[in-house]
């Protein structure tokens, strides 16, 4: 690829080469005609092509799976919780192009950086999935696009990592080509919440990217919010998932403390969240679950740590939440003893192994955690989730079962049944009439009709 410049400008004014790319981008971005490449097409990357094409763009995915590319071609979707048929609705008009093929992102005038970003063995930050697909995007970056990165990270990944893989090609950012950053805000499962209605907040490396990845969202999101920076927009990110994994840690801990007293957090929880100010309710459970919670934060932690700050605060409601699995196993153990059973030989049904209601997603589910302990402890696991018929591979857990339907043979056969995720779609009523044990750790029982035998809350 012939190199178009060499001089540095991300912070500077736009030069003249700079700004006719950006106004011949501009111009497609209007009339529709850009096409836009996303890379990643998992539980952000599908909803976002549906958006963008639903706002009327091509949409170029690419994804180094080719059974999800085969899937989606063949019309077949693999994210069940976005509703039947989305593949077959993005395929019918002609206008969404699934590959595995990274030399096609050079068709690309937008592309879009939808990938995983885990944790390491340590709790550092693993960015080799941004690293690989930023590199994937520098060998097919032609003037003019625009890249932009959604995954959670640090503050400083896009300019720091990307920008200088990016600019390997011979080209300089905000002369030859642009660069953004705009945090994904999925949450699976939510009624009423699409892409199109999350706000989004958009910041760039210099001011000509972040006005043109504002004009891209804007085209295809009801709200975007701009802001002075990719840094800024990287922390907000942070800042968000932070504030829920300390205020969930917080009743957490709240739980364990009040459930030694006898009282009912959840009960607590409803009498406080009467007053109409300076209150907002957050639940406890079994421990965090999904990509973000129980990960983002200690990519902050770790960013602290290069200018010689501790995170206490952060670190500490981490702890607290990690040991919420084992706490369950506890409960469940005290449970058993006061019927004269062990956790050894006793059957346990656990009801849900995805982690949150309603979706089939086990992503960092506390139910693997627990599921592996009980085993440990000799205890004889089934689970029945609607939503997941076979538990996955999942990068630190090893479970080999498959689910089983929720009779009341089967409740009645277990020694001890613990609600681990409540999906909406579970009978709870069954649960309360048949079992002779059951441990609830979302509160689930209260939908129950009746309760036949003992319900230990945890």
């Amino acid at each position: 690829m012939a190199q178009i410049g060499t001089e540095q400008q991300a912070d500077g004014p736009t030069t003249q080469a700079g700004a006719s790319m950006a106004a011949q981008l501009r111009e497609r971005l209007d009339a529709k005609t850009a096409v836009i490449g996303i890379m990643g097409l998992g539980y952000v990357g599908i909803p976002l092509a549906r958006a963008v094409h639903t706002a009327g763009f091509r949409v170029l995915g690419f994804d180094v799976d080719q059974k999800k590319v085969d899937m989606l071609i063949a019309g077949e979707d693999y994210l069940k919780h976005l509703g039947d048929g989305l593949a077959k609705d993005l395929m019918s008009t002609g206008r969404f192009d699934p590959t595995s093929d990274a030399t096609r992102l050079s068709e690309a005038d937008v592309v879009i950086l939808c990938v995983p970003t885990p944790l390491g063995p340590h709790n550092e930050p693993d960015l080799s999935f941004v690293h690989s697909s930023t590199r994937l995007a520098a060998e097919a970056l032609r003037p003019g696009q625009l890249v932009v990165l959604e995954s959670t990270t640090y503050p400083g990944t896009t300019r720091d990592e990307m920008m200088p893989i990016l600019e390997e090609s011979g080209m300089v950012c905000g002369k030859d080509f642009f660069l953004a950053y705009s945090p994904e805000r999925e949450d699976p499962g939510r009624e009423g919440t699409t892409t199109e209605r999350i706000p989004k907040l958009v910041g760039g490396v210099d001011a000509e990217s972040t006005s043109l990845a504002v004009q891209f969202y804007s085209s295809c999101i009801a709200s975007v919010h701009e802001v002075s920076s990719a840094e800024v927009a990287e922390s907000a990110k942070l800042v968000e998932n932070i504030y829920r994994a300390v205020n969930i840690a917080l009743v957490n801990e709240l739980k364990m403390i009040l459930d030694r007293q006898g009282i009912d957090i959840w009960e607590v929880i409803d009498a406080a969240k009467t007053k109409p100010f300076g209150f907002q309710a957050f639940y406890p459970g079994p421990g965090l679950g999904g990509h973000c919670i129980p990960i983002d934060p200690f990519y902050l932690t770790w960013k602290a740590k290069e200018t010689g700050f501790q995170t206490q605060f952060i670190e500490l409601a981490g702890q607290v939440n990690r040991q919420m699995p084992h706490h369950v196993v506890k409960r469940v153990g005290e449970a058993l003893n006061d019927k004269g059973k062990a956790i050894k030989g006793s059957r346990v049904l656990v009801l849900g192994v995805a982690y949150k209601p309603n979706v089939d997603d086990t992503r960092e589910s506390p139910a693997a955690e627990i599921i592996e302990d009980l085993l440990g402890r000799g205890a004889d696991v089934r689970y029945h989730d609607p939503h997941v018929a076979e538990f996955p591979e999942m990068r630190d857990h090893d479970i080999e079962m498959t689910g089983v339907d929720l009779t009341a043979a089967e409740i009645r056969e277990a020694d001890c049944v613990l609600i681990v995720t409540d999906h909406k779609i579970i009978d709870y009523s069954l649960v309360g009439r048949e079992a002779d044990l059951i441990v609830d750790t979302r509160n689930a029982m209260t939908r129950a009709d009746t309760i036949a035998g003992t319900l230990v809350k945890a």
